[in-house]
């Protein structure tokens, strides 16, 4: 059972409380991503993440390292689009410490501007890194195909440029903004009871916040064809079809489709592309939901003088998938793959933190493991193929890094 409690200042704890493990996860997670920035400080939700644990006014950064390693935790933080969270996961005996720890980090983070010059440099490290692997920013350059200008189209690290910018006033000024209670969500899960929340309401309960997010605009999909010139051993290729927001009626439809596309070993693009024909190592399919939009992204990798027979595949893959339909044994599978995935999550301490975390700060609502399964059954052929023929239209947007930055041929 998830326990939700409202602090007065507005920020909302979810407790889910296992007392069948020995092991506690906390995540504290902020409405603040890449999309709530501009293009003079992109990037600085990330570097923000990354300077919570460069020190703060009760401990340096070897120390905040060592407070974890000491008591056999797990400490780490990530950033997305729409959101950051910082989490740990320790011994249930440990769990009022981490939360402590949690809370110095987020509250008294010092930003040394000695600090910040050295972490800098890992993120300029980072982009770098990521630059040099061609298969990860493929999928960057497919967001800047769809959605050009808007934030969501930003890459979550920024760029050099704007790294070089950030100071203690502007990380403590955007933190201020954008990490108003209202905006925060803490949500812990393993072998903890309900007085535990109290604990984290005395952290949590009473900061107060600067203006909060803009208000969202909504994304327009664009159907661009962007092309890189690179130096790479293989062409990299991406499809994107527009998707649906998180929380649409039609959401699971779409994810049983997903499975069935390019989700799996026994998807059609993965049997048809490296099996059947041996174009690539890696090809695959995902959804991304966001709050108010969405994309459907195919990813194939294969040698250059391959690329044009890699498109005509896939094409024609979903060509057929449309002309045809799914059948029965992939309905099933896929619906079977999806309530065991859902099944084995369960037994992560981490998974539940992070589903529940995710969910309040999304969607502000919890179903049960019941009503998830009830929804997965409740998909029918005709709802996927109906979808099917909705999402693979001939308006697509495509990203390609190759040799030569030469687009396949019969792409339209």
């Amino acid at each position: 059972m998830i326990k939700k409690h409202t602090c007065q200042n507005g920020l909302r704890i979810v407790l889910e409380e296992i007392p069948t493990v020995r092991s506690v996860a906390i995540g504290v997670w902020i409405g603040a991503g890449s999309r709530n920035e501009v293009p003079d400080n992109n990037g600085i939700s990330h570097f923000l993440e990354h300077m919570f644990f460069k020190g703060t006014k009760n401990k340096s950064a070897r120390e905040i390292a060592e407070s974890f390693d000491s008591i056999g935790g797990q400490v780490n933080a990530f950033t997305s689009k729409e959101y950051t969270c910082y989490y740990a996961k320790v011994l249930d005996n440990h769990a009022e410490y981490a939360l402590h720890t949690l809370s110095d980090m987020f509250f008294n983070s010092s930003f040394d501007e000695e600090e910040m010059g050295k972490e800098k440099n890992v993120v300029y490290e980072e982009i770098k890194m990521y630059e040099d692997t061609p298969d990860d920013i493929v999928h960057d350059l497919l967001s800047k195909a769809i959605y050009e200008q808007h934030p969501l189209g930003y890459p979550i690290l920024g760029t050099e440029d704007t790294l070089s910018t950030f100071n203690k006033e502007k990380l403590k000024q955007y933190m201020h903004d954008m990490y108003t209670p209202e905006q925060v969500v803490v949500s812990v899960a393993g072998n903890v009871d309900e007085s535990f929340i109290k604990e984290v309401e005395k952290l949590f309960g009473s900061y107060k916040g600067g203006k909060g997010p803009a208000e969202r605009v909504q994304p327009s999909f664009h159907y661009n064809k962007l092309a890189r010139k690179k130096d790479t051993e293989q062409a990299h290729l991406c499809l994107g079809f527009d998707g649906l927001q998180i929380g649409h009626s039609d959401i699971y439809n779409l994810i049983v489709l997903n499975n069935i596309v390019g989700g799996s070993m026994s998807s059609r693009l993965f049997q048809e592309v490296r099996e059947q024909r041996g174009l690539a190592y890696s090809v695959f399919s995902y959804h991304s939901a966001y709050q108010d939009s969405g994309m459907v992204t195919i990813y194939g990798g294969t040698g250059a003088n391959q690329l044009d027979q890699l498109f005509d595949t896939v094409h024609h893959t979903l060509e057929d998938l449309k002309a045809e339909g799914i059948t029965s044994k992939e309905l099933t599978n896929s619906k079977e793959q999806l309530k065991g995935n859902l099944m084995l999550s369960l037994e992560s301490t981490n998974s539940r933190m992070s589903r529940n975390g995710k969910n309040e700060l999304l969607l502000k609502r919890h179903r049960t493991l019941d009503e998830i399964v009830e929804e997965i059954d409740g998909v029918t052929m005709e709802k996927v193929n109906r979808i099917a023929k909705d999402i693979f239209t001939d308006d697509y947007a495509v990203s390609l890094i190759s040799p030569d930055g030469s687009l396949p041929k019969n792409i339209k």
